[in-house]
């Protein structure tokens, strides 16, 4: 279920794929422009593309069926579009929030260095908060000082994968190249790490994700 504040109503959605192995190993057995475009089902691991350009829309990711959902968001936070139950992160631009989940950012700047650690990381995992200031939903009046934001909840803890610095013009955009470990509502972890957030195009907003689920040892 989504987390409060999120009204469900009309469907709409992008492109999104279901994870069929049909029995390769180490191999792409999902291919689409978005979504989990590599699946690795010998490591668990793959690699998922989002476009997140636009700042009225959350992208839902759920490992275990390999779906990509997508809601549009109004003023008052709710959302236009049906997204499974079971999802266990989403991504608004860079923004983050997981579903009832909890994050800890890592000191491993590659997902092997995790995996060679033998253990999941010590340390405060951190939960998703409500907030009414971080998602912002209309930058057309920034130059006037006016951002419209929507009310939602935010993970700051995975959030911090990308740092957008707007003291400046134009932003300086720094990816924090960590590791982050979420362990989701039902108990499995899973390890994810922001790789990229442009296309070959340099247009910013289109992330490239590298994950292992279930992240076990």
């Amino acid at each position: 279920m989504l987390q409060a504040g999120a009204a469900l109503l009309t469907a709409v959605s992008l492109p999104s794929c279901n994870g069929i192995f049909e029995g390769i190993y180490d191999q792409p057995a999902v291919t689409a422009d978005f979504g989990f475009t590599k699946v690795e089902q010998a490591t668990s691991s793959g690699t998922i593309y989002l476009d997140a350009t636009s700042y009225t829309r959350w992208n839902y990711i759920d490992f275990d069926t390999f779906t990509l959902d997508t809601t549009a968001i109004a003023e008052d936070g709710s959302e236009t579009g049906e997204v499974a139950e079971g999802w266990d992160f989403a991504v608004h631009r860079y923004d983050v929030k997981t579903n009832g989940g909890r994050v800890i950012e890592t000191s491993f700047t590659s997902i092997d260095e995790l995996l060679a650690s033998g253990s999941l990381p010590a340390g405060t995992y951190v939960e998703d908060i409500w907030t009414e200031d971080r998602v912002t939903i209309d930058m057309s009046r920034m130059m006037d000082g006016i951002i419209v934001y929507a009310p939602s909840w935010y993970n700051p803890e995975l959030s911090k994968w990308l740092n957008v610095d707007t003291s400046t013009m134009p932003p300086v955009y720094t990816m924090s190249g960590k590791v982050y470990v979420l362990i989701t509502a039902e108990g499995k972890a899973a390890a994810i790490q922001l790789t990229n957030y442009m296309n070959d195009s340099k247009v910013k907003g289109f992330m490239t994700i590298d994950y292992v689920y279930p992240l076990e040892f």
